[in-house]
């Protein structure tokens, strides 16, 4: 199944949490709930539910049985929700393009504006197509052409994450984020580059974004929620930004020793 946004009404979604705090009761979500924080998906978005008096704000949004045990919104999606993690595909069929890992130089390279000759001869188009064949055989949501060593101003991708519903793909050349909400809110992310590495990153709850499209026509348009947050993420990438730039000192502490084994895994340089 692919990643989406579950959208729970009232009955279903209160049946689920007595389900859940059952488990809790009887202690079978613990070593679940102890395995799920290093393994949540990075393309599942928040799980969109009823506002509920026991469920905290913020960026964890845990919830609360009726023992009074708590449990996060990341085990709680495990219990009720079969999206595949993640995977890197490594060759795909149709391209030669690859998933760059950190410390690529290329992921913090600058990135050139795609030219109008390039968005004519159908060049831009052809590395479109391939980007995307590259995130669904990744499980992504989204890609960067930096991620796949292509230091273009240019971005794909699919909400859904389904490539059956390709009428969700969006592509955007020479994007540029025009204004960013002040209200903002922190959600778990990971990347495709930083494989089995997450981290809460605070964004902008919604952007305006101007760009063109693959006919070289200008575009406008405003991001709410998980699309405004996947945009944003790409976006970055374009400005050689990688997420854990965005982490706390505490989540930066958490995930270096990550980053030191992606190092030695793929060689120095790329860092800050």
């Amino acid at each position: 199944m692919k990643p989406h946004v579950a959208i729970l009404s009232p009955v279903v979604f209160h049946t689920m949490y007595s389900i859940a705090s059952a488990f809790t009761t009887t202690n079978l979500l613990r070593p679940m709930a102890s395995s799920v924080k290093s393994s949540f998906f990075c393309r599942v978005p928040p799980v969109l539910v009823p506002r509920n008096p026991k469920i905290k704000s913020g960026g964890s949004r845990d919830f609360t049985s009726n023992s009074g045990q708590e449990f996060s919104n990341e085990a709680f999606f495990k219990l009720f929700s079969s999206v595949d993690e993640e995977v890197d595909p490594g060759k795909v069929d149709g391209t030669d393009l690859r998933i760059l890992k950190y410390p690529h130089p290329s992921l913090r390279a600058e990135n050139a504006d795609c030219t109008q000759q390039e968005i004519e001869s159908g060049d831009i188009s052809k590395i479109a197509k391939e980007m995307f064949l590259v995130m669904y055989a990744a499980a992504g949501v989204g890609l960067a052409a930096p991620q796949v060593g292509i230091n273009k101003r240019l971005m794909v991708y699919n909400e859904s994450g389904d490539p059956k519903k390709w009428l969700n793909e969006i592509t955007m050349v020479n994007p540029k984020i025009v204004e960013f909400s002040e209200a903002k809110d922190i959600e778990n992310e990971g990347c495709l580059s930083f494989p089995n590495m997450r981290g809460d990153v605070e964004r902008s709850k919604w952007i305006k974004v101007e760009a063109l499209n693959l006919r070289g026509k200008k575009i406008k348009k405003k991001f709410k929620g998980w699309e405004a947050r996947i945009f944003q993420h790409e976006y970055d990438h374009l400005d050689g930004i990688v997420y854990p730039d965005r982490l706390t000192e505490d989540g930066k502490n958490e995930v270096q020793p990550r980053l030191d084994e992606l190092i030695a895994d793929f060689g120095e340089g790329g860092t800050p």
